[in-house]
């Protein structure tokens, strides 16, 4: 696919998918008639779209960027009008309230609702002067969003530093390695340091050289602000984000956008969301303060740094760590090649839920991007396959940061045919340098496992309709639970014994270093959690009592949480809002609490692995019957019920941090 391709094809496909929304409003109100050929039209354009989208994020490029922002409006323009088409929200109703609906399986039953709901937070019954403003809305909104992820990848890309030898000690040999080969890139002496992860965290864990932190740090958080270039500056497409997603709230008669958003969620009320973050963080207090006491004491004793700045909490806390357990990340780090991990992770996967992965062939974007397909490991060879997905693992200049699973391809069923799920699952960690296999760090390991837990649940579904199949239909509080579940395994020695070997010898990971990284596994977990907890309150708060018209600013609410809620205060200048996209530029707009919900989900499902053994084949063909199988088909309390037997607990969170006894 070619930027000159994107236009023509997003023309064609809108006329199309108009066409068939125009001729499905005449037809009678049942599922083949018109639920059917709207469903085929609607995926053809999302599929495409989502394939631009997905270039935009992994391969950007001028003129990719130039037709994206283009093409973007038509697309939300589209959804936006079939959101709001009064006649197909009165043709739903009429399906909803017609003989045929109680004939309809529990998937096709739980769509219909779906749509009734999306129809009613589309702006379907608007009077036609608020449903202008509403697609208005929308589409400046789908505007700012790309604007602001392209701002930040711009900000990042701009900055780099390279320094000599005298600033580079206590730096990781690859992580030199990498900045020696990118300096002489540009045919420049020295080691060149970037914003990008693989570069940017190193030097915050390891360099000696505190300035240099320093330097790296104010150029980070700083990213998108005032301090750059203005036209990068994401404060105000912050401002007018908050403000629209307000006034849409207001359009659709709800008092704050989080209520909108809440609507199609597991949680019920901003406040509730609330009390529960509030709950969380008086249990993770006093570990967060006692955590910090220590960090300060260790700093000045050890480190002699008399003023623990945030430029040097990641480096002494490395150091404590190291002191304390006795080893490091990077020693860690050797054994975890990436053959290893990958091979690892799939080990794990195939015994749990009884399936194989394969490698595949496809074409790619990248020469990085690997390919691989699924199939039952019941039965014979010849099982059909089930699943696809490309991984994307390494960080490059085109790439947005992060990490994340998307979907190219939803299962369904068409007639006699069976569309195969494929997914997307993007990382950006170190590539291979010196002609070297990439090492992964122990955090590396539990992202790839938590993304593959994301493509597990889009890929394993059994559901034959688009719209509860996979990830679809599933409440956004809930989607996090297979990713955090399957991060628990990379703490287990039974998965990391036939899984990690170093990188140089091949000799297995000592059970000796293994003990080590359990008893630190909750090393600094009080802060860790606040940190999250902080930045849940300050979104929902931000879409729930903030109101830009009083004069306070997202930053001033920022602060005011951080007095509530955090125990360690960065410096003034620090920009947070300026580069968290999950919330201006990702689906996570009142929602970001969602990770913190989904992990008492998620821990209270791995508990039941730990009481019938972490590997049993029979518990993890329950999870995968009775989470990964049903999709979005029916609410997701109703699935951890199935599985679990019973309401989730918070305790069995708080015990996989340390904050009780086991």
């Amino acid at each position: 696919m070619k930027p000159e391709h994107v236009t023509p094809a997003v023309e064609q496909l809108l006329a199309e998918g108009r066409a068939t929304t125009a001729a499905v409003t005449h037809a009678s109100p049942s599922w083949d008639a018109f639920v059917a050929p709207l469903e085929d039209a609607n995926e053809r354009v999302a599929r495409a779209w989502g394939q631009v989208s997905h270039l935009h994020a992994v391969l950007d490029s001028p003129a990719l960027r130039e037709v994206y922002n283009a093409n973007l409006p038509k697309v939300s323009r589209y959804w936006t009008d079939l959101g709001q088409n009064q006649a197909l929200f009165e043709k739903y109703k009429a399906l909803r309230d017609s003989p045929e609906f109680a004939q309809l399986s529990n998937a096709r039953r739980k769509i219909v609702d779906n749509a009734l709901r999306d129809f009613r937070l589309g702006g379907a019954e608007l009077p036609p002067d608020g449903k202008a403003r509403f697609a208005a809305i929308q589409e400046e909104l789908a505007r700012l969003g790309a604007k602001f992820s392209e701002n930040l990848l711009d900000a990042t890309n701009a900055f780099s530093v390279v320094v000599d030898e005298k600033r580079i000690a206590g730096l990781p040999e690859d992580v030199l390695h990498a900045a020696r080969e990118a300096a002489q890139a540009e045919g420049k002496a020295g080691w060149k340091f970037t914003l990008h992860a693989p570069s940017y965290l190193p030097v915050m864990q390891y360099a000696d050289d505190r300035r240099l932190r320093e330097t790296m740090y104010r150029e980070s958080v700083t990213r998108a602000s005032e301090f750059g270039r203005p036209e990068w500056d994401n404060t105000p497409l912050i401002a007018r984000i908050v403000a629209l997603r307000r006034e849409l709230a207001q359009l659709l008669g709800y008092g704050s956008y989080a209520e909108v958003s809440l609507v199609p969620k597991m949680a019920e009320s901003p406040g509730q969301v609330l009390r529960f973050l509030d709950d969380l963080a008086r249990r993770a207090r006093p570990f967060a303060e006692r955590d910090v006491e220590e960090l300060r004491e260790f700093a000045r004793n050890e480190l002699h740094i008399q003023d623990l700045q945030a430029w040097d909490v990641a480096y002494a806390s490395e150091k404590l760590r190291a002191k304390r357990y006795a080893f490091s990340d990077q020693e860690v780090k050797q054994y975890f090649p990436e053959d290893a991990a990958v091979a690892g992770l799939f080990r794990v996967a195939e015994r749990l839920y009884g399936i194989r992965i394969l490698p595949s062939k496809a074409p790619v974007w990248h020469e990085d991007v690997r390919f691989f397909e699924i199939r039952d490991s019941a039965g014979t060879a010849s099982n059909p396959v089930i699943g696809q997905f490309y991984t994307d693992l390494y960080a490059r200049d085109t790439k947005r940061g992060g990490a994340w699973m998307d979907d190219a391809i939803t299962r369904r069923r068409r007639g006699g045919q069976l569309q195969t799920p494929v997914a997307y699952l993007n990382c950006n960690f170190s590539r291979p340098v010196g002609g070297k296999p990439a090492l992964f760090t122990h955090d590396d390991v539990l992202t790839l496992f938590h993304e593959f837990g994301h493509g597990l649940h889009h890929l394993l579904t059994r559901i034959d309709d688009l719209g509860v199949s996979g990830l679809n239909g599933v409440e956004w509080d809930a989607v996090e639970l297979p990713s955090q579940f399957m991060e628990n395994f990379c703490w287990e020695w039974d998965v990391l014994r036939n899984m990690a070997r170093h990188a140089g010898s091949g000799a297995p990971l000592p059970r000796e270093l293994f003990d080590k990284m359990v008893a630190a596994k909750n090393f600094h977990s009080g802060l860790a959690m606040l940190r999250q907890i902080e930045f849940a309150v300050f979104d929902m708060r931000l879409h729930s009592d903030f109101d830009p018209a009083s004069g306070q600013t997202p930053l001033a609410l920022l602060q005011e949480v951080r007095e509530r809620v955090a125990v360690l205060h960065p410096p003034g200048y620090n920009r947070f809002p300026n580069n968290f996209s999950h919330i201006f530029a990702g689906g996570y707009a009142a929602g970001y609490y969602s990770y913190k919900w989904a992990e008492v989900l998620s821990a209270d499902a791995y508990s039941f692995f730990e009481e019938n053994g972490v590997l049993d084949a029979r518990s993890g063909q329950k999870f995968r019957d009775e989470i990964l199988a049903v999709g979005g088909s029916r609410p997701a309390a109703e699935s951890f019920r199935a599985f679990r037997g019973r309401e989730p607990r918070v305790e069995a969170l708080l015990k996989h941090n340390g904050m009780i006894s086991a």
